[in-house]
């Protein structure tokens, strides 16, 4: 007997959503931003001691070791230091490995200086009892930058300070005659040195240049910004061209492990693959505004996805990148959890049992009179295996594919091939809807999941001049048709948040559901569900998986660009990375 559309999702198990990070992996995650806020903190007590009045006097009252000249020379470097590390706070907190050293080295010195100067000794014991704190942490620091490229990036950094220096070097000269009658160029440099650490020189600023601090102050930052782009930049995603050997490895691990009625879909040559040191498991992802969004579930054995899921996370870490996974099945969602990750509940697969499946029965006579309807038209299905098509058939099938999206752009990435053509696709099937004039006026196209009997719905198209109702005679026909060729499990359409909406587990859930339902008319969420729940299917939950609270709305953003399923604004379009070829991790 077919469900109604009010039919109760399954409920998740509590083991694994909401997922839990281990205590280890949230410690990994924080200690950067700890050191960060300590590093931050020693700025801003740098910064707040250079606006202090200079302690002229105090040099008398130090250690006798200390030079007068020294207290000024360290007082004078105060600012441009917690300038410094306030900029290196906010990539210790993005773990980059340059950051770590630099900032090392900084609070270094500034310690040192700060003894030797007799200003402040609780100053000076803060700044390396961090530096001491960054040492023992370094192994959290894990971004790497390219090979090769510090000399290049130092020579820029050395260019952008010189044309700070000239230009501000050129506006105290160029006043001069006029503020400065007899000033030397000792005195103009001097001035401008002054200028660019924030404190006072030799000439006398008038009132008409006394913008000049602040626009000196502000090139300062540019140029330190700068710097630190050019200098902490992390290792780029590898783009090499893939090569025959690594997509005869993604092919054959797919046919050996690819029981995932997704796994299928991660043959598509327009997505990144990034293989496990051993060779045994690798899983399929595209990178969108510092994500690394993964398709699916990883493929492999059972027991090379532990190992795996670390190098995920290596990788991720050495290129700067947030991981997530879309459509994640329980059990990698748990893997994933206590691996480090959260897991959140996206949705439901509509998975049919093919012998279950009747037209019998009041509960589906919608979908019986729909498939009447289209029958009395003239209408038949004929399934084909896509690499038996010849030329004449897959033109056929890509003109009504073109139709139905106009001038829409291809959708999909976890739950969808990227079209008709390439070795990839070979062993997939089309159920074909021709009308009585033998033209192909709608089709289904499913890949399979091997190692088990089942497929998956990869395609749905059809003209719109034809009659209402052929989807459902499509699918209808597709049980059948599948059923009779060995196939037991069919997975349809994938239904958003369908828990929330049908069988919330609690108060958010039900205000999540609300939510839902007001964004069904633009997005579609609650018709689809109710189009698959018309097949009595049976409901399989799956999850995004992703690293933090705060990274799981830029997770969402790039996973709904990378889907397709929200436009991307034209300032961040071409951002995405290009795809590209298996990316192999040494062990």
């Amino acid at each position: 007997m077919a469900p109604s559309p009010t039919m109760k999702v399954p409920r998740p198990r509590r083991d694994v959503v909401p997922g839990r990070p281990s205590v280890r992996a949230r410690a990994d995650r924080r200690l950067p931003l700890l050191a960060a806020a300590a590093t931050a903190v020693v700025g801003v007590v740098n910064v707040t001691s250079a606006l202090a009045p200079p302690p002229s006097g105090h040099a008398a009252s130090v250690d006798r070791l200390a030079a007068g000249e020294l207290v000024v020379a360290v007082h004078a470097l105060s600012l441009p230091a917690g300038v410094l590390l306030l900029t290196l706070a906010a990539f210790l907190a993005r773990r980059r490995r340059r950051a770590l050293w630099v900032a090392l080295a900084v609070l270094v010195a500034v310690g040192l200086l700060q003894l030797r100067g007799g200003l402040d000794l609780v100053e000076a014991t803060v700044s390396l009892a961090v530096a001491a704190c960054l040492v023992a942490g370094r192994a959290a620091f894990v971004v790497r930058h390219e090979d090769g490229a510090l000399g290049v990036a130092l020579l820029r950094i050395l260019g952008v300070a010189a044309a700070v220096g000239m230009a501000v070097f050129g506006t105290v000269r160029a006043a001069v005659p006029w503020s400065f009658p007899g000033a030397t160029n000792d005195q103009v440099l001097a001035e401008t040195g002054a200028l660019l650490t924030g404190t006072r020189g030799p000439l006398h600023l008038p009132d008409a240049l006394a913008w000049l601090p602040l626009a000196s102050g502000g090139l300062v930052a540019v140029a330190i910004a700068v710097a630190g782009w050019l200098l902490f930049r992390p290792l780029p995603v590898p783009d090499d061209a893939p090569t025959p050997e690594s997509r005869e490895l993604v092919a054959a691990t797919v046919r050996a492990h690819g029981h995932d009625t997704l796994s299928a879909f991660k043959l598509r040559p327009d997505v990144r693959t990034l293989v496990s040191a051993d060779g045994r498991a690798f899983v399929s992802y595209r990178v969108d505004s510092g994500v690394l969004v993964i398709s699916g579930d990883p493929v492999g054995p059972e027991d090379a996805l532990p190992a795996l899921v670390a190098e995920v996370r290596r990788f991720a870490g050495e290129h700067d990148l947030r991981i997530a996974a879309i459509g994640a099945s329980d059990a990698f969602a748990e893997l994933a959890v206590a691996g480090g990750l959260r897991s959140l509940y996206l949705g439901d697969e509509a998975i049919v049992q093919t012998a279950a499946f009747t037209l019998e029965g009041r509960p589906i006579k919608k979908v019986r009179q729909a498939v009447g309807r289209v029958e009395r038209a003239g209408y038949r299905a004929e399934v084909r295996q896509l690499g038996d098509c010849d030329e004449v058939r897959i033109r056929e099938l890509e003109d009504v594919s073109a139709q139905w999206r106009g001038d829409a752009r291809e959708r999909g990435f976890s739950m969808a091939m990227d079209g008709l053509r390439g070795p990839h696709v070979q062993d997939s099937l089309v159920v074909v809807a021709r009308d009585d004039a033998g033209r192909a006026r709608g089709f289904l196209h499913f890949v399979p999941a091997y190692g088990r009997a089942a497929m998956s719905l990869s395609l749905m198209r059809r003209d719109h001049d034809t009659p209402n109702g052929l989807t459902e005679f499509l699918v209808v026909r597709a049980i059948e048709l599948l059923r009779d060729r060995g196939v037991e499990e069919l997975s349809l359409n994938f239904a958003v948040f369908a828990r929330w909406v049908h069988a919330p587990t609690g108060p958010v859930e039900r205000l999540l559901g609300r939510a839902v339902l007001r964004a069904d008319g633009v997005f579609q969420l609650e018709s689809l569900y109710r189009f698959n729940a018309k097949f009595s299917p049976r409901w399989v939950p799956r999850h995004l998986l992703y690293e933090s609270a705060l990274s799981l709305p830029r997770t969402a953003l790039a996973a709904a660009w990378i889907e397709g399923h929200l436009p991307r604004p034209a300032l961040v379009r071409g951002r995405t990375a290009a795809p590209a070829a298996p990316a192999r991790v040494a062990g």
